[in-house]
């Protein structure tokens, strides 16, 4: 028996999921006049430059993608910057925050001074002077650096009394306490060793009241005066010893804490105020009275269940 061709279905009367794909260069489009709004106002073509422009504004998100592809930081930032707050949060709560933002001026000044500074116990001075009376801008840097310092000690003052007085310190938050507690020393000590730098009269009778003071601390008192002064006498070796505990011991050891410190607020969170009361938990019922409930005859936490009339309710029989 001949076979006939099967008739062709219009690609119009078959439904969208159903059409079969088009040809590869096709687009999957049955072939026909092109749509008025493509008559009217055909699109234009991009031109080389165009494209090379956005290409050039995607680069930055793609290299980030790149990084954070390998590096997997994103699930860190996410809980860090969109993580809860408890109720009553207020400003007191910036003063971490602030204290963070004056190290980092700290560090910026400070690197931008050391390249000036000339850490001799005969151009110390002299360095100090160049930088407020001849390098562009440095007397704005060196006075920031200068009463920076005094800021950040306030701040970090204020910042561990906060945290004193709204308990933020107790369990599970006794190691980050205990962490700030070293952060505060080593910021009195980055404190203490700066002020010898500028080597003039005043820091140097400072600093030695401030090494006398360090000597009369039981046991390791001696000890410490004697490896800050690296020497019987106060001189250009203590003024090394100092620069270099300011410039490179200290502020690795600050870095390190403060990364320890930020981590552990990320993940125990912040306390609320302590005047802010929590919300008590609402006391599930018993088994018994939910059963009850549920047959008819009974209340959960004095409400009716179900409608259904209790004993001596709706019907005029005696109360119970």
């Amino acid at each position: 028996m001949p076979s006939f061709p099967k008739p062709k279905i219009p690609d119009a009367v078959v439904p969208p999921p159903l059409r079969k794909p088009g040809k590869p260069g096709m687009g999957g489009t049955p072939k026909g006049q092109a749509p008025s709004d493509l008559k009217d106002s055909p699109p234009e073509r991009r031109s080389a430059g165009d494209k090379l422009l956005e290409r050039g504004k995607e680069a930055p998100i793609d290299a980030l993608g790149w990084v954070d592809q390998r590096l997997a930081a994103s699930g860190f930032l996410t809980g860090m910057l969109f993580r809860k707050v408890p109720k009553g949060t207020n400003w007191f709560y910036t003063l971490g925050s602030a204290t963070l933002f004056a190290f980092i001026v700290q560090a910026t000044t400070g690197v931008f001074l050391a390249m000036f500074y000339t850490p001799s116990a005969t151009q110390a001075y002299h360095s100090i002077s160049h930088i407020n009376n001849e390098v562009p801008l440095g007397q704005l840097v060196h006075g920031m650096h200068k009463w920076g310092s005094s800021v950040m000690v306030i701040l970090i003052f204020l910042h561990m009394g906060r945290t004193f007085f709204f308990g933020a310190y107790k369990y599970p938050r006794e190691l980050n306490w205990v962490i700030g507690v070293v952060l505060l020393i080593l910021t009195m000590t980055m404190a203490f060793t700066g002020y010898l730098l500028p080597f003039d009269q005043r820091s140097f009778w400072a600093s030695i009241v401030g090494i006398n003071i360090n000597g009369t601390g039981p046991v390791v008192g001696p000890y410490l005066s004697d490896f800050l002064r690296a020497g019987p006498e106060l001189g250009a070796t203590t003024l090394s010893r100092f620069y270099a505990i300011h410039m490179l011991l200290v502020p690795g050891a600050i870095i390190a804490l403060i990364g320890a410190h930020m981590y552990l607020v990320v993940k125990l969170g912040t306390t609320a105020p302590p005047w802010v009361k929590a919300d008590r938990p609402k006391v599930a019922s018993p088994v018994s009275e939910l059963d009850a409930g549920a047959n008819g005859n009974g209340r959960v936490n004095g409400n009716r269940v179900n409608g259904s009339p209790v004993s001596g309710e709706g019907n005029g029989g005696p109360a119970l």
